[in-house]
């Protein structure tokens, strides 16, 4: 995949099916924070405001977002449905994607930055 200057043609380099998905997250983080700055960073759709908040990408067959560890570890019991990581969790594409969690997450992680102030 190439380089993407923006979100917008990040999310247009995906079949039809995924970019829903993908502009479905990215509505679901705005809603959230509304006053972040949308970016792309580490070649993904990234959101900051007081530094990084979550960032997300679109893969073969899942939607990687990316909360930073403790965006993982504050909400482990609701991710024991998902493939996680560190700071990485795998929605798969066969399945609902539970933007609802993607939001109180998003949440957790703006209450975080904004104690950074």
């Amino acid at each position: 995949m190439k380089k993407s200057e923006d979100i917008d043609s990040y999310i247009k380099s995906f079949p039809k099916d995924t970019q829903i998905i993908l502009n479905k997250v990215r509505a679901t983080i705005k809603k959230v924070a509304p006053k972040a700055e949308e970016t792309i960073s580490y070649g993904i759709p990234t959101f900051k405001l007081n530094g990084n908040l979550v960032h997300f990408g679109g893969f073969k067959n899942h939607i990687g977002f990316f909360p930073t560890s403790s965006g993982i570890a504050k909400f482990k019991k609701e991710l024991k449905l998902y493939k996680t990581s560190k700071g990485t969790i795998q929605f798969q594409l066969k399945d609902p994607i539970p933007f609802q969690l993607i939001s109180k997450i998003t949440k957790f992680r703006l209450a975080e930055n904004l104690k950074k102030k």
